[in-house]
């Protein structure tokens, strides 16, 4: 895993972005064009710059090698003292005033090509001619920082100094380093736009377009000399379970944003037929490293509507424990690899995360950005909210399953208030989007590249999808009752349990909720308050850390009255294989519901041979959850049902709004099953399917 991701999972600190004088930001006349447009280009254009790079060997671009390559400043700060404005483009890690250089760099392979797909869609849409000149610039730019010759060509450099030299050494440290020296999420990302890019401007630039193609076909030869070839159909352990070896970087996140490419690039180089029209031949190994991929990515879907991770594809092979939001483009990947490739079986892991695992996260507070496997990471970024539209929109077009079109909407209110601030995080005025929400409801006011992409990712999917776009606005949150977490160490212990406290709550494969368990010798005793219950029975995720021998014991959950609710071995992870620790941190299912009415759960561990059961967290979920949300004036309203039961429940809720409600019913794979509508009023009389959703509108 990249020192990037843990930091941004807020694992790792201490990593320090320091200014520099840079120009102030252009007016900010928007290059979108219409008014009634939200997608506003002016702050990626301040974001935006050029630079010649010096002579280095083993990089050239498209074009004469004096003029000028587009380049994305990484970070962007407002002045403290004036929040809304103006901001100043600044580069990440420290700055050293004497060399005018950054420990990392100004720019970086990851935002440019992020940013090219941007002006890519922006042309596609509009035929702006503005996008269509940004995405060539760009594309020249992240075409330099690729590597062609020598053993690590067809990789790519992560970051540029603002005069155009490659820094393949950042500090603090990236993985692989040097940069160029192993495949990355940077190649990944690179594959997505050189896809793409290709697609969209092979008949309205086709000279650059065949340079766009060379490149790819470069990058797919790395991918197949270091990834497919050696490891393909290969597979790895961790903690027991066995998981694709062919994965870019060991993740689905990072190969799920490859696949986009990929399949972008075969739709546009074959024929109506699926026939190959390159002379070459070489498109086929194109669609055949798109079919490769795919099946990894399919493989790290895990999980059921009721067990964790809910039908999620897991981003990280070393990992079974973890899920991050940075992986929700996998399975929009996954759709699209689908239709290219006519699988329908790569379809189907897509179908169950948007489906099944989104609408939990929808409900449970939104897009965090991570869950370890508890909800321990709640603060939101615009990465998240975007990867959980953009897989929403491609699994709801390629199943024709309107529901999931209507639970986008429900995702893409984020950037307007849907979020733990309850703060616009998106400005149509100018094109900003935040860095992000904490989970204490503090925004951070920066603009910088990673969210200015996503968020107009998202505006050109919604200006596109205008029903959609209109229900993002509901988004006042005005009632939400999800599953609680309580922490173990806040339990009652009896005797024979303690409370331990980890060096550090990140075990480098999941994360201790709270950053303390309880460890439990033989008889060991804990109560645990449950709370008040709603109304409502309650499922029960106990989350343990399970042994990988078989010396782990187990523990007995009981209700108040005694009943027992289920056993939960504390052995028996399996192997550790490529994992960073013996065991697993694992959130289990007990197989009896906790009742309405019972305020305590009580739990008392076996073992033998001296070890101790250690506990986390346990998590109470309602067996059906919701969130209701409100336009600003009140007249429209929409809730968002998930259930957890095994049977078709009804409840009464509170919909904001003046009209008659709509209720669509949808199965655990999003399939329409009923539709009603209910009586003026604010009360509404809602059914919830097994395992599926339910959207009420008004």
């Amino acid at each position: 895993m990249t020192v990037s991701l843990l930091v941004a999972l807020g694992l790792v600190t201490g990593v320090a972005v320091a200014p520099a004088a840079v120009p102030e930001p252009r007016p900010a006349g928007s290059a979108a064009g219409r008014h009634d447009r939200l997608t506003n280009l002016a702050h990626l254009d301040f974001l935006r710059d050029s630079v010649t790079p010096p002579v280095q060997d083993g990089h050239s671009t498209y074009g004469p090698a004096d003029e000028p390559i587009g380049v994305l400043w990484t970070y962007a700060e407002p002045d403290p003292d004036h929040p809304d404005g103006p901001y100043r483009r600044i580069g990440g890690g420290a700055y050293d005033e004497k060399t005018g250089t950054w420990s990392q760099g100004a720019f970086n392979a990851d935002d440019v090509s992020r940013a090219a797909v941007v002006h890519l869609r922006h042309y596609r849409a509009h035929g702006d001619e503005h996008s269509r000149r940004a995405a060539r610039d760009l594309l020249r730019g992240l075409t330099y920082l690729q590597t062609t010759t020598g053993p690590d060509a067809g990789n790519v450099v992560l970051w540029m100094q603002p005069d155009g030299t490659l820094n393949r050494s950042a500090e603090p440290k990236e993985e692989p380093d040097p940069s160029d020296s192993a495949p990355s999420y940077w190649l990944a990302r690179t594959v997505w736009a050189l896809g793409e890019g290709y697609a969209v401007l092979k008949d309205s630039d086709p000279d650059i377009a065949r340079f766009l193609r060379e490149r790819l076909l470069l990058a797919v030869d790395a991918l197949d000399r270091q990834v497919l070839d050696p490891h393909y159909g290969t597979y790895l352990r961790a903690d027991g379970r066995r998981v694709p070896a062919w994965l870019i970087a060991d993740g689905a996140d990072a190969t799920g944003e490859a696949l986009l490419g990929l399949s972008a690039y075969v739709e546009a180089a074959e024929d109506g037929s699926g026939d190959e029209v390159g002379e070459d031949g070489k498109d086929r190994a194109v669609r055949r490293a798109l079919r490769r991929f795919a099946r990894g990515v399919a493989e790290q879907s895990a999980g059921g509507t009721r067990t964790w991770p809910f039908g999620a594809v897991l981003p990280w092979a070393k990992s079974r424990t973890m899920w991050h939001g940075w992986g929700g483009l996998a399975p929009a990947g996954l759709a699209r690899a689908a239709d290219v490739l006519d699988d329908r079986t790569l379809l189907r892991p897509a179908v169950r995360d948007a489906a099944s695992f989104t609408p939990h996260l929808l409900v449970a507070g939104g897009p965090d950005n991570g869950w370890l496997p508890t909800p321990g990471d709640r603060s939101q970024i615009a990465y998240g909210a975007d990867s959980r539209v953009q897989t929403l929109l491609a699994v709801a077009g390629e199943t024709g399953r309107p529901g999931l079109r209507a639970v986008a909407a429900s995702a893409a209110s984020w950037y307007f208030g849907a979020n733990p601030a309850g703060a616009r995080m998106y400005d149509p005025a100018t094109g900003r989007t935040y860095d992000g929400v904490n989970a204490d409801g503090t925004v951070n006011r920066n603009s910088g590249a990673e969210s200015t992409v996503h968020g107009l990712l998202t505006m050109l999917a919604l200006d596109d999808a205008p029903g959609v776009r209109d229900g993002a606005r509901i988004a006042r949150v005005t009632a939400r009752e999800t599953g609680r977490t309580v922490e173990a160490e806040d339990a009652r212990p009896g005797e024979g349990a303690r409370v331990v406290t980890p060096e550090s709550a990140w075990t480098g494969e999941s994360q201790w909720s709270g950053g303390a368990y309880v460890a439990l010798a033989d008889g060991g005793r804990l109560r645990v308050g449950a709370g008040e219950a709603g109304g409502q029975d309650r499922l029960v995720l106990p989350v343990v850390h399970r042994a990988e021998n078989r010396t782990g014991g187990d523990t007995r959950w009981r209700d108040g009255d005694g009943r027992t609710l289920g056993t939960v071995r504390h052995d028996g992870a399996g192997a550790q294989g490529v994992t960073a620790v013996p065991g697993a941190l694992e959130m289990v299912t007990l197989p009896r519901v906790l009742a309405d009415g019972e305020a305590e759960l009580t739990v008392t561990a076996r073992s033998t041979g001296g070890a101790e059961t250690r506990i986390d967290a346990v998590v109470l979920q309602p067996l059906v959850e919701h969130v209701v949300t409100a336009s600003e004036d009140g007249r429209h309203g929409r809730a968002l049902l998930r259930s957890f039961a095994t049977d078709r429940r009804t409840v009464t809720l509170a919909v904001p709004g003046d009209s008659p409600a709509t209720v669509s019913v949808h199965d655990a794979s999003g399939r329409l099953v009923d539709r009603s509508h209910s009586r003026p009023g604010a009360e509404v009389r809602v059914t919830v399917a097994p395992g599926g959703f339910t959207v009420v509108t008004r």
